[in-house]
């Protein structure tokens, strides 16, 4: 055996085993177990049973060479090679071969699959795959379901997504604890239990005996390779090793399970089997290498208590002398051995925290149930011990999977369960240590939510393992390992300790996983019960809390700006969300009905302890730290929520939950200190801490925060309010925001804790704080519903919102599992209400929109409040953007034209509980606070806007609205002293308190203030005081005395501790009154009431006298229907009227005294001082001023430099707007083409030496060659079947075409036969500006030294238009010329055709020499070079001698031809729109021929060989060239492509041409394409129609004007052709292929005109742009006959009567029947020994159809199924980034390595083969379209929306996509015109790596 010997090489004892010879060949091994499974099937099996034992000791020996490779690389090598390996492969086998028991053993794995009893599917699959959740059909959230299981059952309608898994999961079909059951597919539907045969005993029955020595095989590995790691160094390598060595064996065992249910239960019963794990482990007997890995099982057990030595005195164990054995001294006699060191992370406590570790951890110990959690562990079973392992080696996958695969056996889950509960603590130690602890948390999530989501499995674990005990209990340890002394309020002596935010523990979330299982768990209702009712759990849990109350404290910078800007803040606001909301949330699911009171007495109990002992242990009396403010205070937020709870959902009275006054006080110091402290830092009060103090600020009211964090806070200080004494109350409010010493009615005053430029901020924060608090009904009586449509509205009143960001944007209950959820029917049925849907807008070239949700009308007119908005706000722009849309609104729907104010919104009616509250609008504080606000703002005094006015006149109104019971009007006015003992207020109540006039009161200013001069002099200065004082002088009103004396009282009244005297802190920041330096009594002269006010504010505002009239004098109806729209929106004069109407509705006397003040005379309005913020505006009007004009300067300029300069910079396809460039405009008195360049700004001609150029953008492109045969656009292949082939392109047919004429004819005479470009042809196109080329050198320069990372390449030569900022990368130079020069040669001669002729030939004849060396002809080189470089070789080169002139002469007509055929294309095809098409007037043509024409004219064609003299001459030596049979013979005239040969007759004609000269080149090539159309005719049609045609056309030969009778011509080719072998040789299956049309004279005529007019169409742009003739527009029946009358075939005395004849275009150069046969007698030539190809080149398939992106389906996720699993063709895996090519359908991988040649990755690889250069693709996984073009890339966005018009991209939301119809057009435009380097403005390089 080789096992044996290796193991012996190595030097271990050899076992004592019977001797077999080595590896026993398989047929023994079939042999072996046949014999054995006989044995063991007998009634006595004992021997059978020990021959198996000793057996499979001997196979599965457990010394094995596998640990020399783990301990050591020189004992595997002395082990010798390949030892381990074939061992355990050799292993395997005899285990494959004994469970088959003697068969073979994949008949035995079907065998076993025929008894599989499972329902559930139980899917497992690992991180990344795409799995599905439907929320309709799911019970727990975490329901989730593999894609087939999904797709075959029936979810249409239900409300699910498609989600990538993070962690890991298990498809959920068929278990109805998860989800219903309709939703189960169709082959988990049927419970098939029932019809599934029992299992045979003996088909199992091998397996019993063999797999639990294999699984103790596995453990004693498991054992061996395991070290402890040393105290440094990570031993994950050593780990990863022998896992490695592992895989074949958990692969076998996962196999196994994969069998179905038979084989699971076989496996559950080994595993959970305790005797056999006994019997196993325990007998070791003298083996020593067992003993050894025993000993390290041990080892690795010790630690895996929770135990730390630190903690000895806390369990009450007495300290044991140095020498003794702890573990016997804590009663764990069961684990022989010491404890050891135990790890050097334990205990590094920070010295600091000891002392307070101890003191928390006491309580700890007493409430700890049960002290088995604390233990080290005991394994009973292979189950535990396999699982233990698995943790040990942090959590490999294949271990998880394996365990998890085994869990839709019952027994098995419960057991599983159980042990998982059971070594939980010990998770949590190894997940502290884990390097890998993110890997690790998925992994473990990944176990726990399959386990925990069940509710049964969880009760039953926590009734009968004490989960909820083990939990918490681990939780807290967790914790306590980052504590720190917390520095709130008192730092010397605070005992409160919180969580250090530093700590990797929190900053990396490692405690995720913990907390989400205790969330899972909390989420069912029983276990939730347990929680609630046990009250030592509770306590445990808020101390748990409490360790989180206050943490991340921020201390305000008041020197220097702190150096680093600590970002603990994320991990701070995660902890406090995850750790403490959410299970919050979680309990509060369950108590919503009255029966579940008790358990929130026990929470709200619970919380107050923990609350009182905070306060305690940070040593707080009133009085918050100056400067400090944490916004955590999770202990606060449980109580609140739990309040709300109480009152809302189980009708508690609130009053018997709340403590007393004093400890109510003391609750909302620190909410409030938030509120403040919200306030400074949106003042810039804390800048100096840095950015992250904003951050916090954002987060704690950001959507996912604020429900857990500020509306408890507000609703907490709401309670408070309502409970506590008002003034008291209110004043706190001033005190904190620190704005009491400005609200004085002295002109001036000194504040000692705010700076003067904070005032203003602070007091407004105030305020609306105040404003917040008093509408604010989110807790206080709203219904859910009426919650959500709030909270809906505030979002689209900020900007109008896509679905999926109003979703993230509302504020959910944050637990998941609270049931609550997202998208919800209410969801909709409230965004329906209150919102229209504004499809997503396509401007082409404009940015992609999405589908948007916009506030109703209605909405704004009546549901749009302010506070709401200010309450959600992130940023503060957005209130203020809410407002613009609101003003924007008034204006529109013509309700009020100017800038309104905030409008005032009605509230819900409060709750009765919470009435105290309103009592704040009814104390006389706020009326003094009010007051003075009111008359500072009237008296204009600094600080104060209109902001400030705003909130006051929104709380007067408040208070309006509130009044207490309607008071009696009878009352007689009370004057008498014991009524207003401080001389403000008679009373308390808003309505009487208004009209209460204040004549005089008494302040406290610096001695400068002014008011100090007015007063009386010395003399009678006592009795004029005190004949004051008898009139009423109001007090000076201290808001901090006020404070100090209610709280006095509040004190003295509560009769708790009366020995703890409160010792009032008179703390240094707040100086006791009168002690400010130089402050001085004053007394003003105030003669005011808040009604009087308000009228001459009404004044001020509107800025006319006396400007309010009581509207009721006019119409009593006024105060009967007090709700008057008019009053709903405007400004603060509007707020004003409303509000005088509002009391006098209330109150008669109100509305005399009204009146009254009305009637009295105004006195003039102070002349009105400018104030500041006045000031302000009118600077900015001047300043605006002064830019307009500025601006109009600018403009002028840049117009007499550019006109077109907004055009063309702004729209690229939008054909109305557009100015023809300059060169296009002829004005008659100039003789040269005027050029502005757009860098110097100077304008000129174009000249030799300095010559002028276009900017233009060359590049290669495909789009024509991607032109195919039919209309319909390819689909996109989503099946196997469907593939795309590339034949019937254009580019394939030509190429074919050319290399079909190289093969017969001479290569140099092919190449004038035919165009390439069709792939890679280069296309120019130009924005129409111009430059000097030497300005454009310098700019090069500039932008080569500009270090900014620019979108292009400069060194590539790419630079943007300096003046439209288009991307361009060449200059074309403008040819010298004038613009007369066309006039003279368009003049139409009188010559012959013949002697036209002669001359085309002449001209051609002279060699073009190049010009002499000038800068122009440089240029033209240079630009040359840029064209063909533009392309790739093998788009250029196609003749057989490499680099031959007839290559470049080819290439160059070729571009020409590229461009016109693109131009074609941009106008659809055809030139029936006429000269309206972009593409013409920003066209570059004529520059681009001069260029190409001066370069080809370089090459001469040999006379000979000119095609010319073919067309034009009937040539007598025909047969003498053809006598030389070994030379291949030229190219047959019909054979030419004629556009191709117009474009070689005219660049090789000096330019400018004439325009005659042209005209007779058209002519002459169009009697050579229409008799090309005629023998395509002939060809295709039958013998039959042949002889017929050849009959008719004899006869009317003698007739007038043969030579234009198409039937005399046709006939007349068919009888020359019918003399070769043309005809011939058509074999019946020819005749197939032509389809059998009867032809008709019509059908004729049509093919004719078809065939002829691509010709013509080319023909006539080149007319246009060489001549500057308009095209004129048609429609599609006459395209024909108009575009040969514009190119003059048509004779001028043409009669228009006829039907029109294509053949009365013909001019025939030369007797026509001459030529005809002469062109003929070659084809025969040719046919002679070749009919077919002959044929086939005659028929040329001239209509093609427009090109098109492929087709795609409607539904994405047909594409995204089919594609996101496809196996990549080269390296056969499933790509990472699978996309494919939209153009041709191709499959490829992004950013593959497997696919990567010469360092290109597929992507560029294919963007240049297919696209050369231009690649479109759609990246499958996340729904996006990426472009390459050349050496960059950009994404473009997606097609696919899903049902509100929103992409997905990543495809994150997962909800199903619909194909966008008009997004996907915009895309194909662009590529059609190519435009994407100007349209898309996000490009970056992408170095080849896509």
């Amino acid at each position: 055996m080789a096992a044996a010997a290796a193991a012996a090489a190595v030097g271990g004892p050899q076992p004592p085993q019977p001797e077999l010879p080595g590896p026993v060949p398989a047929l023994d091994k079939a042999a072996t177990a046949a014999h054995l499974k006989a044995a063991l099937s007998r009634p006595d099996n004992r021997a059978g049973a020990e021959e198996l034992q000793a057996l499979l000791e001997r196979v599965l020996s457990a010394e094995r060479p596998l640990i020399a490779a783990a301990d050591g690389e020189e004992a595997a090598a002395a082990g010798g090679g390949g030892g381990p390996a074939a061992a355990e492969e050799e292993a395997l086998e005899w285990c494959k071969c004994l469970l088959a028991g003697g068969g073979g053993y994949d008949e035995f794995c079907a065998a076993v699959r025929a008894y599989d009893p499972a329902a559930l599917c139980g899917l497992v699959w690992t991180a990344n795959f795409v799995a599905y959740r439907c929320r309709t059909c799911g019970i727990s959230p975490c329901m989730s379901l593999c894609a087939e299981c999904f797709h075959q059952g029936d979810h249409t309608g239900h409300d699910f997504n498609m989600f990538r898994s993070q962690a890991g999961g298990a498809c959920d079909c068929g278990d109805s604890n998860v989800m219903r059951e309709s939703g189960f597919c169709k082959r988990h539907q049927i419970k098939s239990s029932l019809n599934i045969p029992c299992v045979p005993k003996d088909l199992l029955m091998m397996s019993e005996f063999v797999l639990p020595r294999f699984i103790f095989c596995l453990i004693q590995y498991l054992r061996e390779g395991y070290n402890e790691p040393a105290a440094d160094v990570p031993s994950e390598k050593d780990l990863n090793k022998v896992l490695q060595l592992l895989e074949p064996q958990i692969s076998f065992l996962e196999d196994l399970t994969k069998m179905g249910g038979a084989m699971r239960s076989v496996l559950t019963k080994v595993l959970t089997n305790q005797q056999n794990y006994k019997d196993l482990t325990s007998g070791l007997g003298e083996n020593a290498c067992a003993k050894k890995s025993h000993e390290k099982y041990l080892v690795a057990l010790k630690s895996s208590g929770l135990t730390y030595p630190e903690d000895k005195l806390v369990y009450g164990i007495q300290e044991p002398s140095a020498g003794t054995s702890t573990l016997a001294v804590q009663g764990f006699a069961g684990a022989p051995g010491t404890l050891g060191q135990l790890d050097s992370s334990d205990e590094e406590d920070q010295d600091g925290s000891q002392g307070l570790g101890k003191r928390k951890r006491v309580k700890l110990s007493s409430s700890t149930k049960d002290q088995s959690i604390m233990d080290v562990l005991k394994h009973k079973s292979f189950l535990e011990e396999l699982l233990f392992w698995t943790i040990k080696y942090e959590f490999p996958q294949k271990m998880v999977t394996f365990l998890l695969n085994m869990l839709p056996d019952q027994d098995y889950k419960v057991a599983f369960t159980k042990t998982f509960v059971q070594h939980y603590a010990f998770i949590m130690k190894t997940l502290k240590k884990s390097h890998e602890s993110d890997t690790m948390s998925n992994r473990i999530v990944h176990i726990s939510v399959q386990l925990f989501s069940n509710e049964e499995l969880a009760r039953q674990v926590t009734e009968e393992c004490q989960l909820l005990d083990i939990m918490v209990t681990v939780l807290l340890y967790m914790m306590e390992s980052c504590l720190i002394k917390s520095e709130l309020q008192d730092e010397e002596n605070s005992l409160h300790v919180v969580v250090n935010c530093g700590e990797a523990l929190l900053k990396n979330n490692t405690y995720w996983p913990l907390v989400s299982d205790f969330i899972n768990i909390l989420s069912h209702q029983s276990v939730a019960k347990r929680f609630l009712e046990d009250h030592g759990l509770l306590v445990t849990w808020m101390n748990f809390v409490s360790f989180f109350q206050g943490m991340n404290l921020n201390k305000r910078e008041l020197n220097e700006h702190v150096e680093f800007e600590s970002q603990t803040y994320y991990a701070a606001f995660a902890a406090e969300l995850e750790a403490c909301a959410q299970p919050m949330w979680g309990l509060l699911s369950h108590c919503k009905v009255r029966e579940t009171q008790e358990y929130t007495r026990n929470v709200v109990r619970y919380c107050l302890e923990a609350l009182q002992d905070w306060f305690d242990a940070i040593n707080f009396v009133d009085e918050p730290a100056p400067n400090q403010v944490t916004f955590h205070l999770p202990l606060h937020r449980y109580y609140a929520m739990f309040l709300s709870k109480a009152v809302k959902c189980q009708e508690l009275d609130l009053d018997s939950v709340l403590p007393d006054q004093e400890m109510l006080m003391k609750l909302m110091i620190h909410p409030l200190q938030i509120q403040a402290s919200l306030a400074e830092i949106h003042s810039n009060m804390w800048v100096r801490n840095g950015l992250q103090i904003k951050g916090q600020a954002m987060t704690y009211v950001q959507s996912h925060f604020c429900n857990s964090m500020i509306d408890p806070d507000i609703y907490l200080l709401q309670v408070c309010a309502s409970r506590l004494d008002p003034d008291y109350f209110i004043s706190s409010v001033f005190e904190r925001f620190k704005v009491v010493d400005l609200l004085t009615m002295a002109s001036q005053h000194q504040n000692t804790v705010l700076d003067a430029e904070h005032e203003r901020s602070m007091l407004e924060g105030a305020l609306t704080f105040l404003v917040i608090l008093l509408s604010l009904r989110l807790h206080l009586g709203m219904s859910d519903d009426e919650i959500l449509r709030a909270e809906m509205v505030a979002q689209l009143c900020m900007n109008d919102r896509t679905h999926s960001s109003l979703l993230d944007l509302i504020p959910e209950n944050p637990n998941p599992k609270s049931g609550i959820i997202p998208g919800s029917y209410s969801f909709e049925s409230v965004l329906s209400a209150v919102a229209d849907f504004k499809a997503p807008v396509f401007e082409p070239g404009g940015s992609m929109q999405q589908g948007m949700y916009t506030p109703k009308a209605e909405v704004w007119d009546q549901e749009f409040d302010p506070v709401i908005v200010i309450l959600r706000t992130v940023y503060r722009r957005d209130v203020q953007s809410a407002m613009d849309r609101y003003t924007a609104f008034l204006k529109h729907s013509g309700k009020f034209p100017g800038n309104p104010w905030p409008p005032y919104k009605k509230r819900t009616p409060l709750h009765p509980t919470y009435k105290g509250l309103m009592r704040l609008l009814h104390c006389k504080t706020l009326h003094i606070v009010l007051f003075t606000l009111l008359y500072k703002i009237f008296m204009d005094h600094q600080n104060l806007s209109e902001h400030v006015l705003c909130m006051v006149l929104y709380l007067i109104e408040l208070g309006l609205e509130n009044s207490a019971e309607e008071e009696s009007d009878e009352e007689a006015p009370v004057c008498g002293p014991e009524r207003c003992h401080d001389s403000w207020f008679p009373g308390s109540s808003l309505v009487s308190n208004m009209r209460h006039f204040i004549n005089y009161v008494r302040v406290r200013v610096p001695e400068t203030a002014p008011e100090v001069k007015r007063d009386p002099p010395a003399s009678t200065s006592s009795d004029s005081l005190g004949s004051l004082q008898n009139s009423g002088t109001a007090q000076v009103f201290s808001l901090v005395a006020e404070r100090r004396k209610k709280f006095q009282e509040i004190i003295n009244r509560s009769s708790s501790e009366a020995n703890q005297v409160v010792r009032p802190k008179t703390s240094s920041k707040w100086s006791a009154p009168g002690s400010a330096p130089h402050l001085t009594t004053a007394i003003l002269e105030i003669k005011e009431s808040i009604l009087s006010l308000l009228i001459k504010l009404h004044q001020k505002l509107s800025g006319k006298q006396n400007s309010y009239y009581p509207p009721w004098l006019d119409d009593i109806e006024n105060l009967i229907q007090p709700e008057i729209p008019k009053y709903s929106h405007g400004d603060g004069v509007t707020a004003v009227e409303r509000i005088l109407l509002k009391a006098a509705l209330q109150s008669r006397i109100s509305k005399r005294i009204i009146e009254e003040i009305c009637r009295k005379v105004m006195p003039p309005v102070p002349p009105k001082k400018v104030t500041a913020a006045e000031k302000k505006t009118l600077d900015k009007e001047e300043r605006r001023q002064k830019a307009r004009e500025r601006q109009q300067k600018l403009l002028a300029e840049f117009a007499s430099r550019q006109k077109s300069f907004m055009e063309t910079a702004m729209d690229v396809d939008s054909p109305e707007n557009d100015i023809p460039m300059e060169i296009t405009t002829v004005e008659p008195q100039v003789s040269e083409a005027v050029y502005d360049c757009v860098i110097c700004g100077q304008s000129g001609p174009s000249s030799e030496d300095r010559p002028t150029g276009l900017v233009v953008l060359l590049q290669a492109s495909s789009v024509l060659g991607q032109c195919r045969d039919n209309i319909e656009p390819k689909k996109l292949p989503v099946t196997e079947e469907e593939q795309i082939y590339p034949w019937d392109t254009c580019a394939a047919v030509h190429d074919v075409r050319l290399s079909l004429l190289q093969r017969y004819f001479k290569d140099s005479s092919c190449l004038l036969a035919v165009s390439i470009g069709w792939e890679g042809g280069v296309y120019v196109q130009t924005c129409g500006h111009t430059l000097h080329i030497d300005c454009h050198k310098s700019y090069m320069e500039s932008l080569r030294n500009d270090q900014v990372l620019q979108g292009f390449s400069v060194d590539k030569g790419e630079f943007t238009c300096p003046l439209c900022r288009q991307f361009a990368n060449s200059v074309l130079p403008c040819y010298p010329g004038s613009n007369m020069e066309n006039n003279v040669w368009q003049r139409p001669s009188n010559k012959s055709i013949q002697d036209l002729i002669k001359e085309v030939e002449e001209l051609q004849g002279r060699p073009g020499a190049f010009p002499s060396e000038t800068n122009l002809s440089k240029e033209m080189e240079s630009v040359m070079k840029d064209i063909k470089n533009t392309t790739q070789k093998k788009y250029r080169d196609y003749s057989k001698t490499p680099g031959s002139p007839d290559n470049d002469f080819l290439f160059m007509y070729s571009v020409a031809r590229t461009n016109l055929e693109l131009e074609l294309i941009h106008r659809g095809g055809n030139l029936c729109s006429g000269g309206a098409s972009t593409a013409g007037k920003r066209s570059c043509l004529n520059q681009l021929f001069h260029v190409l024409a001066l370069h080809m004219r370089l090459y001469s064609i040999d006379s000979e060989y000119n095609p010319w003299r073919k067309l034009t001459q009937l040539l007598e030596d025909m047969n003498s060239q053809q006598g030389n049979e070994e030379q291949q013979p030229e190219v047959p005239i019909l054979y030419h492509d004629v556009t191709s040969l117009l474009l070689i007759q005219i660049l090789m004609m000096p330019q400018p041409l004439r325009k005659d000269h042209f005209t007779c080149i058209v002519r002459v090539l169009f009697s050579l394409v229409y008799t090309q159309a005629l023998v395509a005719l002939s060809v295709k049609c039958s013998e039959e129609d042949r002889s017929a045609w050849k009959h008719t056309g004899a006869l009317k030969k003698n007739t007038c004007d043969v030579e234009k009778s198409y039937e005399v011509l046709l006939s007349f080719v068919i009888s020359e052709l019918s003399k070769g072998k043309l005809y011939h040789e058509e074999g019946t299956q020819e005749c197939i292929m032509v389809s059998p049309i009867t032809w008709s004279t019509e059908s004729m005529e049509k093919y004719l005109e078809d065939f002829c007019l691509p010709f013509l169409r080319i023909t006539s742009l080149l007319q246009h742009h060489l001549f500057g003739e308009d095209l004129p527009s048609c429609q599609e029946e006459e395209e024909f006959s108009v575009l040969s009358s514009c190119l003059g075939l048509l004779p001028a005395f043409y009669q228009t009567e006829h039907p029109f004849i294509s053949a009365s275009c013909l001019y025939w150069p030369v007797p026509a029947f001459d030529i005809i046969s002469q062109w003929c007698s070659e084809i025969n030539s040719f046919t002679e020994r070749h009919t077919e190809q002959g044929k086939a080149l005659l028929i040329q398939e001239s209509r093609w159809k427009l090109p098109h992106l492929l087709q795609l389906p409607e539904n994405y996720n047909t594409i995204f199924q089919y594609y996101h699993r496809k196996t990549c063709s080269v390296c056969t895996k499933v790509p990472k980034d699978p996309a494919v090519c939209l153009v041709c359908g191709t499959f490829v991988c992004l950013k593959g390595l497997c696919c990567k040649q010469q360092s290109y990755c597929e992507c560029v690889l294919h963007s240049q083969n297919c696209g050369a250069g231009t690649g479109i693709f759609l990246l499958i996984n996340a729904s996006v379209i990426i472009l390459i073009r050349g050496h960059r890339f950009c994404l473009w966005g997606s097609v696919y929306l899903d049902a509100h018009g929103e992409e997905d991209r990543d495809l994150r939301r997962g909800k199903p996509l619909y194909i966008c119809k008009e997004r996907y057009k915009v895309l194909e435009q662009q590529w059609l015109s190519h435009t994407f380097d100007h349209i898309n403005k996000r490009w970056g390089p992408h170095y080849n790596g896509l």
